[in-house]
Order: structure tokens, then sequence, then C-alpha cells
């Protein structure tokens, strides 16, 4: 079989021949199934292969990890020189269309990696083109972040630009990435990612069921009252129904469905009870109260479930700006 009409996981077969067992017992750890399906059914396919058509192969994948890891460690344009240097012109530009689509690599990896108060303290002071082309490569939460901060009219100036985008040189792009990656590293490690913290937590709370969230907090109260009572000022739970504008309530039982309220409200306290029933139309309050009057042998479990739900829609309308949820004190705006 010669070598130029080998297929790509053919050749993938014949490195993990010449590998011998061992190794690549270990490369397979890093497989996905399927791929490790493929390689295995090319294995017990594969042909006798000429040595020389075994040092090509070997050889280009050399050339392949070589182009990775250089890729890794430097970025693109010192992947470009050392690999020219390397292999020369036309076997690096090779590698790098190679791997370029399986890596996924772009410019400004640095700002992908930052939390975006750390973009903000550099790009601040920038020029709106500077900004919009950063921002173009950042993730859409961190450009949303910093286009808040910016002032009224930067706002407008790179929303505009960003749109307006295009094509921009390459030469242009490496300019600036090199130049502002100095100035980031001066102020904050790009390694440095945004982590843990409280409010971390409270979007933890947020999501976890409502057995576990009542565990952790009914611990937590005992070891640290200050620190649960911080998590839980950022947090929204069923109870905090009870603090919502009538408006709200009124937009969030709409989207709740009456087996689900009817459930909820078995085991709330009256408090809650109170407010949905007097945010609800008559006949929908008297559908509601006669279903709970019926509901027997309910499991605490499912009334939790249920609440779970409703404390769900509410978070998806807050996330949509149909409502607004106050939150450790906050002033809710009129």
């Amino acid at each position: 079989m010669a070598e130029q009409k080998l297929t790509s996981i053919q050749k993938a077969a014949a490195v993990i021949v010449a590998m011998g067992s061992d190794c690549a017992s270990e490369v397979y750890k890093y497989l996905k199934d399927e791929e490790i399906e493929q390689i295995s059914l090319e294995l017990a396919k594969l042909e006798r292969l000429s040595s020389e058509d075994m040092q090509k192969i070997i050889e280009d994948f050399y050339g392949l990890c070589v182009t990775q890891k250089v890729i890794n460690e430097g970025g693109v344009m010192y992947a470009k020189d050392v690999l020219e240097k390397a292999f020369g012109t036309q076997m690096a530009a090779s590698y790098m269309a190679r791997l370029s689509e399986s890596l996924h690599t772009k410019p400004f990896e640095f700002v992908r990696k930052a939390d975006y108060k750390s973009l903000w303290m550099v790009l601040q002071n920038e020029h709106p083109q500077t900004i919009a082309l950063m921002l173009s490569y950042a993730k859409s939460e961190q450009a949303a972040q910093v286009i808040a901060e910016l002032p009224r009219e930067t706002q407008l100036e790179v929303i505009e630009r960003i749109a307006g985008m295009n094509r921009v040189s390459p030469e242009m792009i490496s300019i600036v990435e090199q130049n502002m990656e100095k100035r980031f590293s001066t102020i904050i490690s790009s390694d440095q990612l945004e982590v843990g913290g409280v409010p971390y937590i409270a979007e933890i709370m947020n999501r976890v069921d409502r057995s576990t969230e009542k565990y952790i907090f009914d611990s937590l109260s005992e070891r640290d009252a200050a620190l649960a009572d911080e998590i839980h000022k950022l947090m929204f739970v069923f109870e905090d129904i009870v603090g919502l504008d009538s408006m709200s309530i009124q937009r969030f039982i709409r989207e709740v469905d009456s087996k689900d309220m009817a459930i909820a409200l078995k085991a709330a306290n009256e408090d809650v009870k109170m407010v949905i029933f007097r945010n609800m139309p008559s006949r929908m309050r008297e559908t509601i109260e006669e279903d709970i009057m019926y509901l027997q042998n309910i499991r605490m479990s499912d009334v939790e479930e249920a609440q779970q739900k409703i404390v769900g829609i509410i978070r998806q309308l807050e996330e949509a700006g149909e409502i607004v949820i106050a939150k450790g004190g906050e002033d809710v705006l009129v």
C-alpha cells in the first residue's frame, strides 16, 4: 500500500503500530470512543507497510506534534517562525494549515482566559477601534460586560466598529496582540481567572435541589452564620416570592403549570400562599385551592421539586429582563 493513498485514520493506525502496545495503551486513554473504534478497525485491516512509507508517516506525525507544541507554547506567529526554520516555508505552511482547523487557534487567546474586570482595566483608555478589535475575539459575555462599563458615546462607537468589522490584516492583528498582551501582563497574569467566591456559590445554590439547599444552609448556618447570610442575600429562593412586586408575581404565575402551583403551595408557608393567591385571577385561585385540598400523600420531595420549577421560571424571567429581583438590599428601580 503506497503512503500517499493512506487515509488519516490509516496513518493514525500506523503511528499506533510504531509506538508499540505500551505507549499505544496510554494514547488510547485520551481518545474518544469513536476514535478508538475507528483506529482499532484500521489496525485490524492495515496491510504491511514498507519501511519507506512508515518513515514518511512517522516524520509527518513528528512535524504535526512539533507544530502543536510550538503553537501552544508561543502562539501562531512564534510557531510560524520556528517551523519555517525547522522544516522550510512550504512544509511549515502545510503543518499550520492542517492543524489550524482542529486547534481553532485564534489571536488574543489571553483575552478569553481573563476575567472581564482585568480586561476592562486594560481597555478602558484605549481607542474604540482597538477595543472593538479585542472584543471581537473575546467571549460574548466578556464583551457584554466590558461594553456595559464604557461611556455611552464610546459604547456606540465600539458596537458600530465591531458590527462593521470584516477583515483585518494578520500583520495588524499581530501588532495589536503583542502590544496589548505586554500591557496586560503588567496588570495581571492572563492565567488568573475569576473563580469561586460568594457570588459563584450563590449561583450554585440557586441550581441545586431544595433538599440539598436546605441541608447546606442548615449546616453552614451552624458553622458560619455570617457566610450563610451573605450567600443567601445573593440568591433567590421560593420563600423570597413574598418580596416580589405584584406585576412580577402576576407575570410568573402565567408561566407556571397549575398542577405544579398546587403541589408547590401544598406545603408553602402562609405568607407565600397569601401573596400568590392575592395576585391570581379569582377563578384560578378557586381551582388551585380545590386542587390543594384534594392532594393527598404528596411527598415533600415532590413539593420541593415543584417549588424549584417555579423558582427556575422566575430566574428565567429575570434573565430575560421581564421582572426585577432585589437581592442583598439592592434598591429596586422604579
